[in-house]
């Protein structure tokens, strides 16, 4: 049986967790504005990945696309969307997903913050495990999050999640320090 994931968000920092989902035999649905090839890593032509051309900007064309390159219900979701875009990006997908498909969603630690907390997950009859990004401390100094520490925790959550894991907020790095007023 076929196991079907949608990424959004997947051709930037989530790329490697597309490959890591392709790696494991998952058919990884990558919806993007621009083209992003993704690799045939094993080098068969047995592609388990497609990139399709969509926009958060048209929240139902990017679900009528990805609904075809699925050909299927998903029963992973993953996304990294835009706050401002995220409720009705993810409202637009929810009839791709079978019935109580885990979602994973990724934060940056704009988006969620030590006092609010993180947003409301938008699709509550999808278990939902939300990852924040955040900053390194490293020899007296910060630094952003690498790729890898990225698709480390975002793929963190979602083996959480495809364990049946009650949901969580993750925490990678730490928070941005807070403004003082």
């Amino acid at each position: 049986m076929t196991r079907r994931a949608l990424v959004i968000g997947g051709t930037g920092m989530l790329a490697g967790c597309v490959a890591a989902l392709v790696r494991e035999g998952w058919h990884v649905v990558v919806p993007s504005r621009r083209y992003a090839p993704i690799p045939d890593e094993a080098g068969n032509g047995d592609r388990k990945s497609l990139w399709v051309q969509a926009d958060w900007s048209a929240p139902k064309e990017l679900a009528a696309r990805a609904d075809k390159a699925l050909d299927g219900k998903a029963d992973l979701l993953v996304a990294w969307v835009r706050s401002t875009a995220r409720p009705s990006v993810l409202r637009a997908v929810a009839p791709l997903l079978a019935p109580g498909a885990p979602v994973v969603e990724v934060h940056g630690s704009a988006s969620a913050n030590p006092i609010d907390g993180c947003p409301d997950p938008v699709l509550p009859d999808h278990p939902t495990q939300q990852v924040v990004l955040g900053y390194v401390r490293q020899a007296g100094r910060t630094r952003w999050l690498t790729h890898t520490e990225t698709v480390a925790g975002v793929m963190d959550a979602v083996r959480r999640a495809l364990a049946g894991r009650s949901p969580a907020v993750h925490h990678v790095g730490e928070f941005r320090p807070p403004l003082l007023r």
